[in-house]
């Protein structure tokens, strides 16, 4: 009778065709590692993020290569019958693919992406003379942007820019301090897919790159150079080395998360206009899977509580949290000397990307 009744149990709690029993997927965000509620399905890793309203997405979508659902139809239908308890699945369409393909709800996400041409085309029709004096700057200053190996120095000089300053662009560093094991293992993903570009000054490296290829995309997870060499427009030299070695790939765009954030724009979003980005719209589809998601979605909850605020408040409230961090950073380098925040940092991956995601940052 026993074994009967754990073959019910069997038969009930089997997942459906394609779909694997309820796991952990470990992601990033703000630099912290956390581990998540995710199934697989047809090859894809779905996993589950939020508290009171959980979203669905498929683990490191920016990074995934070919079609991203076969069937987006059935593939909701199996999240729906699995055990992940998502309230919405979300998905963005891929560039090029910028015309929308299914009947289900979206709005418009925005990319940042450079279509690529030709160097030449980037260096004299997409970038301003000012641009162009930089990246000149940078090599008259001894900058040297190439191409290098993944392997321990390189780890090293990564791990002595993160430790620079606990403060970049008014917000605490995520990276800041981190050992060479955590360093190693968080930057080396995707390595067999990817390229790491460094700028060096003699042998210091200063700054660096990280891409990764995704079909005819070529896609920042990584940027960042070390403050005390700013005067010096590394980060300047390293875009043009990775537009460079993108179009020696004959890829179609570079891309670099979004290019804005939230309702309005701010000195990230004028980096990437600056350094000849500009702004794609893609469909991002979201479907609720329960009652909860479906009235979420009709009171347009599913960006979050800030989303919600007017542009102006969102401004003044960021401004705000830059000064008390920056009061906070004044009153540390008073106390233990630490340095000047930079003009740039990167952004956030996203993307789970993220990273972007990578550890999009």
């Amino acid at each position: 009778m026993s074994k009967n009744l754990q073959l019910v149990s069997d038969i009930v709690n089997k997942p459906p065709p394609g779909i694997a029993n309820i796991e952990k997927a470990e992601i990033r965000i703000k630099g912290k590692t956390l581990h998540v509620p995710s199934i697989r399905m047809n090859g894809r890793t779905v996993i589950a993020t939020g508290k009171w309203l959980k979203m669905a997405a498929l683990q490191d979508e920016d990074f995934l290569e070919g079609q991203l659902l076969d069937d987006p139809a059935a593939f909701i239908s199996g999240i729906k019958q699995g055990s992940l308890r998502a309230d919405i699945f979300a998905f963005r369409q891929k560039l090029p693919d910028v015309k929308p393909k299914y009947d289900f709800y979206f709005e418009w996400d925005n990319i940042a992406a450079i279509p690529i041409v030709s160097f030449d085309d980037w260096w004299m029709k997409r970038v301003s003379h000012d641009l162009r004096k930089d990246i000149k700057r940078a090599k008259k200053r001894g900058v040297v942007a190439r191409l290098v190996e993944f392997n321990d120095d390189f780890v090293r000089g990564v791990t002595e820019i993160y430790s620079e300053t606990p403060v970049r662009q008014g917000r605490p560093f995520w990276h800041y301090q981190k050992d060479f094991e955590t360093v190693k293992r968080e930057t080396g993903t995707y390595r067999e897919s990817s390229d790491f570009i460094g700028a060096y000054v003699e042998n210091e490296l200063i700054g660096f790159i990280k891409i990764v290829y995704v079909d005819k995309l070529g896609c920042l997870m990584q940027i960042i150079s070390k403050i005390a060499h700013q005067d010096k427009r590394p980060t300047n030299a390293l875009l043009a080395k990775a537009v460079e070695v993108c179009a020696e790939k004959n890829l179609s765009y570079l891309t670099y998360g979004k290019f804005r954030y939230g309702k309005s724009e701010n000195s990230l979003t004028a980096f990437k206009r600056r350094n000849g980005f500009e702004e794609i719209l893609v469909p991002k589809y979201y479907i609720p899977l329960t009652l909860k998601g479906r009235i979420a979605l009709a009171l347009r909850l599913h960006h979050g509580f800030v989303a919600m605020l007017p542009a102006g408040l969102v401004v003044f409230l960021i401004r705000w949290r830059n000064k008390i961090f920056n009061w906070v950073r004044d009153l540390k380098k008073s106390r233990g000397g630490l340095g000047n925040e930079s003009e740039f940092s990167e952004p956030q991956a996203t993307q789970k990307k993220a990273a972007d995601s990578e550890d999009a940052v």
